[in-house]
Parts: C-alpha cells; sequence; structure tokens
C-alpha cells in the first residue's frame, strides 16, 4: 500500500457444508506456494518498475494462462506494460537561510524542484500558513495529516524535526520518495518535507521572514511497469463486467542490501487474486466477464492501475463494480474475528450488498489514514467505477517493514478469507445488482 499515496472480504457462509464451485482448489499449500515465490529472496522485494516486478507479472500472467483465462479483449497476451519516469536525487540537498547554511536537511519525500521563499512558522498542522516555505516546530507531526494540509495550503517547502518517527517513516516510504510519472505525461506536483535536527529547528523558530532556498538536484531514469491481465469470458455481453485487482510491487531492495519482501503488502492480495481465477475459472461460465489483474508501480503512485484505468481492454463504463485486495495477511485486531475492512464502505451499497450474500466485511476502523485513496482501486474510482479495496490489518507492525515475510503471515487466516470470497464474488458474477455510489460518495481528484 502506497504512503500517499497503499484495503477483503471474508464471507463465514462460505465456509458451510455447502461450497462454493472452486473452493476446493483454495488450500493453505497453495496460498503458501504463491507467497513463497513472490516474497522469495529471488525477486529481491518486487520493487516498482524493476525486472523483479517484470518476473512477478509474468509468474502470475502464466498462471492465468493455465487456469484457462483468455488475454482481454484486444490483447494479444497477458501483459501490459506502459514506460515509468522515476526522478531521484542526483546531488546533495542543500538548505540555506539569509545566505547561511543550515545543517543536516535530509528530505523525506519532494517535488523534484529547488524552493525559495520567505519562511513563516506554525506550531501545529492546523496552524499551517500557506507560505511557500513553513518551518513547523511541533515535537510529533502526523506524516498523512502533514502531507494533506500542506497540499491543501500549497505549501511548497515543510521544515520539521527530526525524530524517531520520521526516521521511521524515511524507511516506510523508502525515503527521499520523489515524484515519478507515466512517459509522457507531467510529475504530480506536491510538498517537499525535510527534516532537520532540534538545534535547526530551535535556530530558524525566530526568524519568520528569512530568506531561505532549498537546492534539488535530479537525475531522470525511464523503465517498464507491468500489469498481469486475464479475462474469463462472461456469458452475457450485456451483464457488464466485475475486476478483481490488486498490486504485484513492493519497495524492492535497499542501498544496504536489504530486501523489502512484501509478503503481506501485497503478494498476499496478488495471491488472492490467483487464488480467485483459478476457483472461477473451474467453475460454470459467469454470467458477467470478469477481469483478474495485478498492477506494478502502485507503491510509488498507483501507476500500473493508472495506465489500465487510461488503456482498459473492457470499456469502463462496462465495468459495473472492481474490488482491490491489500494485505490479507493478518487479522486486524480492531475487527470481530474472520472479519475484515472495505475501504470507503459507506461511499457505495456495494459492501451492503456483499453482506446480504454472506460477506463479512465492515467499514474501515481507521477513517484517519484515508486508505480509500491510497491503494489502486482509487484510479478506477476517479473515473466512475464503484471501486473498494479490502484487507485484513492495514495497519500490521510488519507495514513498510523488511520483517514483511512469509514466515510472519497468518496462513491459515489467508486462506479462509480467500475460500469466503467466492460465494459472494458468484453472486455478484451471475446477478442482476449494478452497484452504485451513495449520494457524495463518488470521489473526485480533491476528495
Amino acid at each position: 500500500m502506497r504512503q500517499s499515496i497503499i484495503v477483503i472480504l471474508l464471507a463465514g457462509a462460505a465456509l458451510t457444508a455447502s461450497p462454493a464451485i472452486g473452493q476446493s482448489t483454495i488450500t493453505e499449500r497453495s496460498v503458501a506456494a504463491h507467497e513463497h515465490f513472490l516474497a522469495s529472496d529471488a525477486l529481491q522485494g518486487r520493487g516498482s518498475a524493476t525486472r523483479d516486478e517484470a518476473i512477478a507479472a509474468a509468474y502470475v500472467a502464466s498462471r492465468f494462462e493455465a487456469y484457462g483465462l483468455t488475454p482481454a479483449p484486444g490483447m494479444s497476451g497477458y501483459l501490459q506494460t506502459a514506460t515509468i519516469v522515476k526522478q531521484q536525487l542526483g546531488g546533495p540537498v542543500t538548505l540555506v537561510a539569509n545566505g547561511a547554511p543550515v545543517a543536516q536537511p535530509t528530505m523525506l519525500a519532494g517535488s523534484g524542484k529547488s524552493v525559495s521563499g520567505k519562511l513563516a512558522v506554525a506550531n501545529s498542522v492546523k496552524d499551517l500558513p500557506k507560505a511557500p516555505v513553513v518551518l513547523l516546530t511541533a515535537s510529533a507531526v502526523d506524516a498523512m495529516q502533514l502531507f494533506r494540509a500542506a497540499r491543501e495550503k500549497q505549501v511548497a517547502l515543510v521544515l520539521i524535526r527530526e525524530s524517531d518517527a520520521t526516521r521511521k517513516l524515511a524507511t516506510m516510504i523508502n525515503a527521499p520518495r520523489l515524484p515519478s510519472y507515466l512517459d509522457g505525461e507531467a510529475p504530480e506536483g506536491g510538498p517537499t518535507v525535510v527534516t532537520l535536527p532540534d538545534s535547526a529547528v530551535d535556530a530558524l523558530a525566530s526568524k519568520s521572514g528569512t530568506d531561505v532556498t532549498l537546492t534539488v538536484a535530479v537525475s531522470e531514469e525511464r523503465s517498464p511497469t507491468t500489469n498481469a491481465v486475464g479475462y474469463l469470458p462472461g456469458s452475457d455481453p450485456s451483464a457488464g463486467a466485475l475486476l478483481f485487482s490488486a498490486h504485484l510491487d513492493h519497495l524492492g531492495r535497499r542501498p544496504d542490501g536489504t530486501i523489502m519482501y512484501g509478503a503481506n503488502d501485497d503478494a498476499s492480495g496478488t495471491t488472492a487474486v490467483l487464488e480467485l481465477a483459478e476457483a472461477l475459472a473451474g467453475g460454470k461460465q459467469p454470467k458477467r466477464s470478469i477481469l483478474f489483474v495485478a498492477y506494478g508501480s502502485e507503491e510509488i503512485g498507483g501507476y500500473g492501475s493508472t495506465y489500465f484505468a487510461k488503456h482498459p481492454p473492457v470499456p469502463l463504463d462496462r465495468i459495473i463494480a472492481n474490488v482491490e485486495f491489500e494485505m490479507i495477511g493478518a487479522q486486524d485486531p480492531k475487527l470481530p474475528n474472520n472479519t475484515l475492512m472495505m475501504t470507503g464502505f459507506d461511499r457505495s451499497n456495494l459492501g451492503a450488498a456483499m453482506k446480504q450474500h454472506g460477506a463479512l466485511v465492515t467499514g474501515d476502523p481507521y477513517p484517519e489514514q484515508h486508505f480509500f485513496e491510497r491503494s489502486d482501486n482509487y484510479s478506477l474510482a476517479l473515473q466512475g467505477v464503484v471501486a473498494h479495496t479490502v484487507s485484513g490489518w492495514a495497519v500490521v507492525p510488519t507495514y513498510h517493514q523488511p520483517t514483511d515475510t512469509a514466515a510472519n503471515l497468518n496462513i491459515p487466516f489467508m486462506t479462509s478469507a480467500i475460500r469466503s470470497l467466492v460465494a459472494p464474488l458468484e453472486w455478484l458474477a451471475n446477478s442482476d445488482f449494478v452497484p452504485a455510489w451513495s449520494p457524495g460518495g463518488k470521489p473526485t481528484p480533491t476528495r
């Protein structure tokens, strides 16, 4: 799951004495086998738009073909590629206030551009002014709240205190996080966030109005990102199509050699897509067609799903619903046993309808995290498709840590969760129900 920019249905009724078609193919052994490959040393953490991501996509594509899925309409195979432009630092970051260098600036995330302006000082995120450069003196800062507030106030540069929390965040987001973008498009703008030692923050706190300049040099590289796409044709072309998806990529390998395995985020969701594809392809032909997709480059900005939404093999107005699977490897302790969350639950009637057909899914207990906007469902939702992410424990301690390994997954929980999805999704694939956004629920780029 991406930071900026990053969740699973569990249907208890499907675990009764009358299993849904294809459920028997979903076993702990098969779930573990997918995980042990996708989250292996061999794939080096499946970094976004890397060769390792492409290998993972090829693996998923090969399984789609083995399960009897076909290439999607207009595609000659099972892989869809796009070119990503990645920015990276081309030299040291320097910060100057009134002509004097400021010690030890560390960039967490940035626009890729140098910034100059008069310094404004704020004590908390809620007091953030609309100014080009802001020093935030607070000792603790909620990173997501800060990014959202700085974007809203059009702050180009925010300076904050370095702390254990910011150092942990730097690891989680693979800092410095600089813009990536689809080739041919402009990079998305946003605030630059730089941490400073306490001494530097304290020295600047009394210097409101000071001229501040941050100098950043960047380089660019182009590399392909890969989506794996499989298609199960329905019996009624007029009934529309469903999209079941996850993302392939994770954070790759750190410069120090540490592998960020991404077993839960999101090899678990990719495993769910694979298992559901095998189960549903092995049953009676559904009324509705189904697209099974594993996206690349979610972690650096949702670019695989963005590209897919702009180049869909099935017209978007025919896709009646998208269910994204993200981080289903652990039970959330905030939720009842064997219950999972759906992001943006109240934004549409899809979750309620799934519950009526046995899905143990409920609302997101972490609204402050804005998870609805932080996974690949959002790329489709912005285009009007009713799209949600279902997830297990979205704030699991292994999130974006080297400890997100297959050994730290709850494989029995994952297996039961995936098996329990089959019956509700079979109902959706064979029903006349068409999900709809609730009043005010359809998102826009600013909401």
